[in-house]
């Protein structure tokens, strides 16, 4: 009866306002009357009249917007994944997408759909855009700078940094005074495009720099502590400094600078002794709270915001302000990357890329068409490489730097980077820079900041460094090593339960080491440290209350896999323990991630859980990765499917074939340290006729009679597995068992899968 009603009220609303509607429109067409209605031309089809709207929407300049958005981001993402796969920043594959998108080469080959693309017209709303994405990125590179490291390490660090500026900085200044003439652009003054030539040489990308340190592994070191400090103060120094080029530019004299300058000094000292220490009482108050309601965090985009309007207003442009707002958070590492979640994913994936193509449509190639112009530029690199590079290096030396960390210094601080394109544009925008010598200065920071990574290799090489960090005490001469590999906290202590179990006995002459890798992308150099003391603190709890020590290896990498081989195979290890998820439990994933198929593994059901934390690393498909880890270790590897592993008193091994026999080893280590009860599961026919088999286990059942049972394979059923706490099998059984489908899988405990 109720919907009858419901019915009928929607009909008689919907159907009585609809015919009044028709008969308002109809009454409408009387009072057209004695006016001119502009129709359109009768010869035109209805589809033709579709296509000039179409056409007409598809010109509109937020359409236009969206539309050059989607396609920068697009492009920008492919070309960061291709120069991230060969070893390079992901930076680097945004500036050269920015670079093809312009003239030089899409708008070479495609000048009309360039044009249509990007027309001069819209180029404004995408500078602002831009200049928006800059003035977050920089209120990012603020927060990322820890200054507390300027006073614990400032003594070599500064020494270093400012000769890194200064070196460079003349040497740029000695060039401009050869280019001026010919490549100043007309009605500028010497000292303004010198000054910018001497800025734009002695600029580090801070970030940059940060992130190779990480990937590297060499940020618990002292080489890799002076090198961050030498960054840091580099980028606080040269900010300033280019501050101070800009209001020299600007009012065109050093002496009418003074008065921008003078007030540049008022702002930040406002900044530092009144903003600072009020937004440091508003972080105290909420330091503990997880999230933040959007008063505070309107506080504190105001205040970037009228920070960046200041500076700008006062003449040092607004992104100096930006970086002044970061940089004066509150310290609280929690606080911060509050914001930086917040900020982050918006300035660099969204409107970042908007300023790299920004800056391509600005960089010609095509402008350097002349031997003559490719050699300038070839002098300008050199330049360069020399101030920075060699300038670091020496300076590295002389405070007693030995020639290896000396010349890794200079390699890092020779990276350019965002910050040197920051420059580039400033002097571009404000005329100092003519477009040769801005695509010049392009070309320089691309090649300064490529060879990085080769330059890094080279010295490596010559050195004979290995780039992974090994502990020293790992490279003794201990009789067993053992490194666990973990991503998620529960799952590394049940590694560290397991490698106990295998050592407890031997600590005398065995290591184990607990090893946790994450992405460099998601990590920032402030709060290192208090990542990885948090990363490490479960297993550190857990390695105290088994009275088992461990040494700890912590690295921000891009390429996980790789490195775990790489660290298993310099530091020797007899066993590489990883982590999966409880998959294969619900009978998913397994299959998929050793590379096999069969109707016991439904990929449908694959969990969002096993594609993240749970899983060997966080925010990655582990499958693949796990497939990468299989293919290149060479050290034996156990992979543990973990149900909750708390002990390992009773674990059952089954032999399928003759590769299974160095199981027996695992076995023995077991019994011997853990006083582990091991089930031997086994064909008795199959052993009868396997000598090496039978040999064996009659080797084992005379050393460990009360600590070994054997039983067939039969027995493998429901009611036994419940009162094992580990399976340990090999890989080539472990493929077989998936693929030939047995059902006693599904109530295994947890599960060891060894490759020897």
């Amino acid at each position: 009866m109720r919907n009858l009603k419901n019915t009928l009220f929607y009909i008689l609303v919907t159907g009585g306002f609809t015919a009044l509607m028709y008969w308002i429109v109809e009454q409408g067409k009387l009072l057209e009357v004695g006016r001119k209605i502009v129709s359109p031309s009768s010869t035109d089809t209805l589809f033709t009249q579709f296509l000039s709207s179409l056409f007409h929407n598809l010109q509109h300049p937020v359409a236009l917007l969206l539309m050059q958005i989607i396609t920068i981001v697009l492009v920008a993402r492919i070309f960061g994944w291709i120069f991230r796969k060969i070893g390079q920043p992901t930076v680097i594959g945004e500036i050269i997408a920015g670079i093809a998108l312009g003239p030089s080469l899409f708008g070479l080959y495609f000048p009309d759909l360039n044009h249509s693309l990007f027309p001069v017209e819209s180029l404004g709303n995408l500078q602002v855009l831009s200049q928006v994405g800059l003035i977050l990125f920089m209120y990012v590179i603020g927060m990322e700078l820890d200054l507390k490291v300027l006073k614990n390490k400032a003594n070599d660090a500064v020494v270093i940094s400012h000769a890194s500026i200064v070196i460079p900085f003349a040497l740029g200044i000695g060039l401009s005074y050869f280019i001026y003439h010919e490549f100043a652009p007309q009605g500028v003054e010497f000292l303004s495009f010198a000054l910018f030539m001497g800025i734009a040489m002695s600029i580090t990308a801070f970030p940059v720099l940060a992130r190779i340190v990480q990937e590297r592994g060499i940020h618990k070191t002292r080489l890799g502590t002076i090198v961050i400090t030498c960054a840091a103060a580099d980028d606080i120094t040269a900010w300033c400094l280019l501050a101070a080029v800009i209001a020299i530019v600007k009012a065109g004299t050093f002496v009418s600078s003074l008065y921008i300058i003078a007030l540049a000094v008022v702002y930040v000292l406002a900044m530092l002794f009144v903003v600072k220490p009020f937004l440091k009482r508003i972080g105290d108050l909420y330091a503990n709270k997880g999230n933040l309601n959007k008063p505070v965090v309107a506080i504190f985009f105001l205040t970037v915001i009228v920070s960046a309007y200041s500076t700008e207003v006062i003449g040092i442009h607004a992104l100096f302000g930006a970086f002044m707002a970061g940089a004066i958070m509150p310290e609280s590492a929690k606080f911060r990357n509050i914001f930086i979640e917040k900020v982050e994913d918006v300035a660099v994936i969204l409107l970042l890329p908007l300023f790299f193509v920004f800056t391509g449509l600005r960089t010609e190639i095509g402008l350097i068409n002349e031997p003559y112009l490719w050699k300038i530029t070839g002098y300008i690199i050199l330049v360069a490489v020399i101030g920075k590079f060699l300038g670091s290096a020496l300076a590295a030396r002389f405070v007693g730097q030995n020639w290896r960390d000396s010349l890794t210094i200079g390699a890092l601080m020779n990276t350019r980077g965002l910050m040197e394109l920051v420059v580039l544009n400033i002097g571009y925008e404000l005329g100092v820079l003519s477009p040769k010598v801005f695509t010049m200065m392009v070309i320089m920071a691309l090649v300064t900041t490529f060879m990085t990574g080769p330059a890094l290799d080279i010295i490596n090489y010559i050195f004979k460094s290995k780039d992974v960090f090994i502990p020293a005490e790992i490279k003794n001469n201990s009789d067993y090593k053992v490194l666990i590999s973990f991503g998620n906290n529960e799952k590394g202590k049940s590694l560290l339960r397991l490698a106990n179990s295998l050592v407890k006995k031997q600590t005398e002459t065995t290591v184990v080491t607990a090893m946790h890798f994450t992405s460099s992308d998601e990590l920032h150099a402030y709060d290192l440290d208090e990542y990885e003391t948090k990363a490490f603190e479960p297993i550190v709890r857990e390695s105290k209350a088994l009275n088992q020590e461990i040494t700890t290896i912590f690295k921000a990498t891009n390429d996980i896999e790789t490195d775990i081989a790489d660290v298993s195979a310099k530091g020797e290890y007899d066993l590489l323990l990883v982590g999966l998820g409880k998959s294969i439990f619900e009978g998913t994933i397994l299959g998929k991630v050793l590379g096999f198929t069969s109707r016991f593994i439904n990929p449908d059901r694959l969990l969002d859980k096993f594609t993240g934390k749970e899983g060997l690393f966080e925010n990655s498909p582990f499958d693949e990765r796990t497939r990468l880890i299989i293919s290149k270790t060479k050290t034996p590897l156990g992979i543990l499917i973990d149900k909750d592993l708390k002990k390992v008193e009773n674990v059952t091994i089954p032999i399928m074939s003759i590769g299974d026999a160095f199981l027996f080893d695992y076995a023995e280590r077991l019994i011997f340290n853990n006083n582990t009860k091991v089930t031997i599961v086994e064909n008795s026919n199959q052993r009868k006729n396997n000598f090496i088999i039978e040999n064996a286990v009659a080797g084992l059942k005379l050393k460990y009679a009360n600590n070994l049972q054997l039983v067939d394979y039969e027995k493998l059923y429901k009611p036994f597995l419940e009162k094992q706490d580990l399976v340990l099998v090999s890989l080539e059984s472990w493929k077989n068992l998936v693929n030939e489908e047995e059902t006693w899988l599904s109530d295994i405990p947890s599960a060891l899968i060894v490759k020897s």
